[in-house]
C-alpha cells in the first residue's frame, strides 16, 4: 500500500507556500502529490514547481477535466512535465460536469466517447507520435507531432470513475481509477468493475491501479475538524454525480434532507443538515491526531485499493502552516 497526499480540498493554498511544502511531503514518505482542478490553482503549473523541488515524489493531477484544453495541448503539457520530472507524472483525467463544461464553452455529452477519444489523442501526442486523428468528437487535423523526442514517452493515465460504464471503460483503456467519495463497500464494487473491464479488454487487471481518496482534518477539538469537513461534504451531497452515488450507497434519506435544505435556504442550511452520524459513514476522518487518522484508514486499506490518497483539509489558518503540521505528524508516525 502506498499513501499519497492532496492539498486542494476546500481551502486555498497560496502557490508559493505550496512549493515550500514540497520537500516536506517527500521527506514524510508520501509516494505522490496530487493536485485537482475546477476553479483553483492550475495543476500542471503547480506540479511543475513541486517536481522542480523534489527528487522522487510523484506528481499527479486528480483530476484534470477534459474541457479546459484540447487533447493536443494536454499532450504537449504532459510531455514537457514528464521530461522535467524525469517521468514522475501521473495524469488523472475526468469528464467533470455540465457546469465546468460550460465555463469553458463546452458541451457535457457522450462522456464515455469523449474520454476515450481524448485519452487516445493525449497518449499519441505525449509519446511524440504523429497525430492525425479523426474521431466522432475530436479531430486534430494533419501533421501534428512534437518538435522533440520525449525522454519519457509512456505516460500513466488514471481516469475518474464512479458509474458502471465509466469504471468498466477505465479498466479497458487506462492505468488506474481515481475513486472520490467512495465508502469501502463502494470502493470494492468499483474495483471489481474496473478489473472486469481490464479482463474483457485482454489486459492484466493487476496492472490497473485502484486509487481512492479519504479526506482528513486534524484538530485537538474534533468539532472543529468536523465543521471543516462538513463544508466539502455538503458540496458533494448536492453535486449531480456524487449525490447519485451516495444515494446508491444507502444514504438516500440523508442526501434528500441536505438537498431540501439547500433548495429552501442555501448552502449554510445544507451544511447544518449534514449530521455527525452521517459524516461518520462517509470517506472522511475528522481526527484529533495523525495517529488516529492512520488507524481509521484501515477499512479503506482493506477495500482493495492499491493507492490511498489523503486530501488534507486544513482546520485553521494559515492553511499551509496547518498542512505542514499534518505532514510532519505523518512523517513521525511513519518512523
Amino acid at each position: 500500500m502506498v499513501f499519497d497526499i492532496e492539498l486542494n480540498s476546500v481551502a486555498h493554498y497560496p502557490a508559493d507556500e505550496l512549493m515550500e511544502l514540497a520537500p516536506r511531503i517527500e521527506d514524510a514518505g508520501f509516494d505522490c502529490f496530487w493536485k485537482g482542478e475546477s476553479n483553483s490553482t492550475d495543476p500542471i503549473v503547480a506540479l511543475t514547481g513541486i517536481a522542480a523541488r523534489t527528487k522522487t515524489l510523484k506528481v499527479g493531477t486528480a483530476i484534470y477535466h477534459i474541457y479546459g484544453r484540447s487533447p493536443i495541448t494536454m499532450g504537449i503539457q504532459v510531455a514537457t512535465l514528464q521530461d522535467l520530472s524525469h517521468g514522475r507524472l501521473i495524469l488523472g483525467l475526468g469528464v467533470a460536469n455540465k457546469t465546468i463544461a460550460e465555463w469553458h464553452g463546452g458541451v457535457f455529452d457522450r462522456p464515455l466517447r469523449r474520454i476515450r477519444e481524448y485519452t487516445e489523442i493525449v497518449r499519441k501526442a505525449a509519446a511524440g507520435e504523429r497525430v492525425e486523428y479523426t474521431g466522432e468528437i475530436y479531430s486534430t487535423g494533419k501533421r501534428f507531432q512534437l518538435s522533440w523526442k520525449p525522454r519519457y514517452p509512456q505516460i500513466p493515465i488514471y481516469l475518474a470513475g464512479l458509474g458502471p460504464k465509466m469504471t468498466h471503460l477505465v479498466g479497458e483503456i487506462s492505468e488506474g481509477v481515481v475513486i472520490n467519495m467512495g465508502i469501502p463497500a463502494k470502493v470494492k464494487e468499483i474495483a471489481g468493475r474496473v478489473q472486469q473491464g481490464a479482463i474483457d479488454a485482454g489486459r492484466d487487471p493487476k496492472k490497473v491501479e485502484i486509487m481512492a481518496k479519504v479526506r482528513v482534518c486534524v484538530h485537538p477539538d474534533r468539532a472543529v475538524a468536523r465543521q471543516k469537513l462538513r463544508q466539502v461534504l455538503t458540496f458533494y451531497n448536492i453535486a449531480d454525480h456524487y449525490s447519485k452515488m451516495l444515494r446508491e450507497c444507502g444514504f438516500e434519506k440523508e442526501v434528500d434532507a441536505i438537498a431540501a435544505a439547500f433548495k429552501a435556504n442555501g448552502f449554510k442550511a445544507a451544511q447544518a443538515a449534514l449530521t455527525d452520524e452521517y459524516m461518520d459513514k462517509l470517506p472522511v476522518i475528522p481526527a484529533t491526531s495523525v495517529e488516529e487518522v492512520r488507524d481509521r484508514l484501515a477499512p479503506f486499506v482493506e477495500s482493495g485499493v492499491t493507492r490511498l490518497s489523503v486530501p488534507y483539509v486544513p482546520a485553521q489558518e494559515p492553511n499551509a502552516e496547518d498542512a505542514a503540521r499534518f505532514i510532519e505528524g505523518w512523517r513521525k508516525t511513519a518512523q
